[in-house]
């Protein structure tokens, strides 16, 4: 019999645990027979010692399996999924799910909620009325093989040692570890079922990962665990450095989801969303060359093809299909104030971490698991990195159900711009990692 201490010491030590004792202490701890201080000090010996290639994939395998695990063999389609480790104004899954689902694989994705400064894509579907996301395994999976894409909120009986270990890694100063967040990451991948899958990496001040070489090295890592588990996988390393496209919080980011799939969204989201799903169409098979996939993909958005498949995405999880051509049903925000522009000259500093910290301050996200939040509550910005500005010129504006949030959010905002000299034109996408 494998005892913990001796599986602690082992990785304490620096020494490579073996499949066996990984799968036998996650499986003791996932059933109860590890206590907390145990699994505590595994993960440290893990924060400090890390994990290679081998034992970061059996954790990963170890993880998805401690629960329920989806399979959609025999579908005609490949399934897919995208996942993204967070940032400001990320709106890219609502307008990739229709328009993969428009381009002809099968999406089965599974989201959750905001927290901090980063959105949660489960919170931004609750702004269409009566649409769900709380679907049964039975359900989800019905959906995705009848039409092709479905998006349900994290199950807790998938995963459910990944939710464990994640609270202890929360309080024990162990969550900035490579080897446990790639694991946390990819074993939800591949307990949902995906066979092929993009990771959208962000790097930058709004992200998770702020340093590039972290961020690289994380995809690394992830794109490894998906080729030893038989998942094909693709990452890609893209900045994070100002909000993604000109709104920040649900509903305003809903609006601009439609204007997208509308063919008329901003360019740097419009982008991303191209090289996400063009990605997604090679790995999964369907093309052989990104040009030709991004060819296909933006054809979707400009024929009407992408906005029909939300409209079909959203009838089939029980939402108001009236959403996208009369989005005013959504609501609309009691309250609204202007930012002006303090100086002249060009915008080049727009700090996403301080744009999402704000929407917090409006009521837009949480500061804790469980905390309610204002989905009407928003920011749009006028300006990005590089736009010329004058003194007094709008810069954004924010939006609050209570009036008295408005003043603390605009006073944080205002310190995330920065002026003088435009900032050298930079790529939404850094880098591929294949």
């Amino acid at each position: 019999m494998m005892r913990a201490q001796d599986i602690i010491s082992k990785k304490r030590d620096g020494a490579s645990l073996s499949t066996e004792e990984i799968n036998a202490f996650i499986q003791g701890f996932t059933n109860g027979d590890i206590p907390d201080y145990q699994a505590s000090a595994w993960l440290m010996a893990v924060f400090f010692r890390g994990m290679d290639e081998k034992e970061t994939a059996a954790l990963t395998d170890s993880l998805a399996r401690s629960g329920e695990m989806l399979e959609f063999a025999g579908m005609d389609k490949t399934v897919v999924d995208k996942h993204s480790t967070g940032g400001v104004g990320d709106k890219t899954t609502l307008i990739l799910l229709p328009l993969l689902a428009a381009a002809g694989v099968a999406v089965a994705k599974m989201s959750g909620r905001g927290l901090g400064h980063t959105g949660g894509t489960i919170d931004k579907l609750s702004c269409i009325p009566g649409f769900r996301t709380d679907l049964t395994r039975t359900e989800f999976m019905a959906l995705v093989r009848e039409t092709g894409v479905a998006i349900m909120g994290q199950s807790p009986q998938m995963t459910p040692a990944d939710g464990k270990l994640y609270s202890l890694r929360d309080v024990t100063a162990t969550v900035d570890s490579i080897p446990l967040i790639a694991s946390s990451v990819m074993s939800k991948k591949i307990a949902a079922g995906a066979q092929s899958i993009v990771l959208d990496v962000k790097t930058g001040s709004g992200a998770f990962m702020r340093n590039e070489d972290d961020a690289a090295e994380l995809a690394r890592v992830m794109v490894a665990i998906g080729r030893t588990l038989g998942r094909r996988t693709h990452a890609l390393i893209t900045s994070m450095d100002q909000p993604l496209g000109n709104t920040v919080g649900n509903h305003i980011e809903v609006l601009e989801a439609l204007e997208t799939l509308r063919g008329e969204g901003p360019a740097d989201l419009t982008e991303l969303c191209l090289e996400l799903g063009a990605e997604l169409l090679v790995v999964s098979g369907l093309k052989s060359e990104n040009s030709d996939a991004r060819e296909l993909l933006l054809q979707l958005l400009t024929d009407g093809s992408a906005l029909m498949a939300m409209r079909r995405l959203i009838s089939a999880q029980g939402g108001d299909t009236a959403v996208v051509d009369h989005p005013e049903i959504m609501g609309t925000p009691k309250y609204r104030t202007v930012l002006h522009s303090t100086a002249t000259g060009y915008l080049n500093r727009l700090d996403a971490r301080i744009v999402g910290r704000s929407t917090v301050l409006l009521g837009a996200g949480r500061e804790k698991k469980g905390d309610s939040i204002d989905l009407l509550a928003g920011i749009r910005l006028y300006k990005k990195l590089g736009d010329s500005v004058r003194e007094g010129e709008p810069l954004a504006e924010l939006f609050a159900d209570v009036e008295d949030k408005l003043a603390p959010a605009a006073a944080q905002l205002v310190t995330a711009y920065g002026y003088g000299r435009p900032p050298e034109p930079r790529s939404i996408v850094l880098a591929r990692i294949t």
